[in-house]
């Protein structure tokens, strides 16, 4: 089998890169499984507190490999995703952890789907973004555009991206507040490592449930929310990460959070 997605960690950290420069990244649906594995298994993995999602140098992902959705045939094929596993929708959201996501080169159709499911956003100076369905007949396939990008860069700016399928540039996707910074292409992965070292000082009990809270807040009423929060709040003021947090705070140390 081909090593198409690679996983490591190293400190708490792991980094998932999409690894097939030949097609710039491109995924099938063998890849797109191996893709939601590797993603699952991150965010069930105790040593693992945050993860990076990245691709091969000069490459994000160029979206669905369409030598491969031409072996589908049309009627069929979506068939091939079903709905009844919400964690297959957007896998990366599901994750309990926070992921980065750090963009060099085009991030293309489900590649752009990808980044607009990771929490925070981080490009080279030559990464690009296109959302570029409505010019091969479709809707953004993982519906990720049609429902998280309106939310993240308002309904305006988001109808333009997909209407149009035009491509933007990493400093185009800053000024619309979509990527968090833009680099050098070889200061990406050491600035999103900065950033993981950063998140992982942080108790993880708190930020699953932050990020619970921020994904599931985006859809429902502002009442069902608050009831969310109260439960969360309770959670976290019986958790050991909040008494270690007030700890160190009062004997001025650096906190050991546990996740508990």
């Amino acid at each position: 089998m081909e090593d198409w997605i690679l996983h490591e960690v190293d400190g708490g950290i792991a980094t998932i890169t999409i690894n097939r420069p030949e097609k710039k990244n491109a995924m099938s649906y063998k890849m797109l499984a191996d893709f939601v594995a590797a993603i699952k298994k991150a965010g069930n993995d105790d040593s693992t507190r945050v993860v990076i999602l990245t691709g091969t140098p000069g490459s994000f992902c160029a979206g669905t490999d369409l030598s491969d959705l031409a072996s589908v045939p049309g009627e069929s094929r979506a068939s091939t995703t079903s709905t009844a596993d919400t964690s297959n929708w957007w896998p990366i959201i599901a994750c309990p952890k926070p992921v980065i996501a750090a963009v060099d080169g085009p991030a293309v159709g489900m590649g752009a789907e990808f980044t607009s499911q990771c929490d925070i956003r981080l490009a080279s100076t030559r990464a690009r973004f296109a959302w570029n369905f409505s010019q091969r007949g479709l809707v953004p396939d993982t519906g990720a555009g049609s429902w998280l990008l309106p939310r993240l860069i308002g309904t305006s700016q988001a109808f333009w991206l997909l209407y149009s399928g035009e491509f933007i540039s990493a400093r185009e996707a800053h000024d619309l507040k979509f990527v968090s910074g833009v680099f050098e292409p070889d200061e990406l992965l050491g600035q999103a490592r900065e950033m993981a070292e950063t998140i992982l000082q942080a108790s993880p009990f708190s930020q699953q449930r932050i990020k619970t809270l921020v994904y599931e807040g985006l859809g429902i009423p502002v009442e069902q929310h608050m009831a969310n929060h109260a439960v969360a709040l309770a959670e976290c003021f019986r958790s050991d990460d909040h008494k270690e947090g007030v700890a160190s705070f009062l004997e001025r140390r650096p906190a050991k959070f546990t996740g508990h």
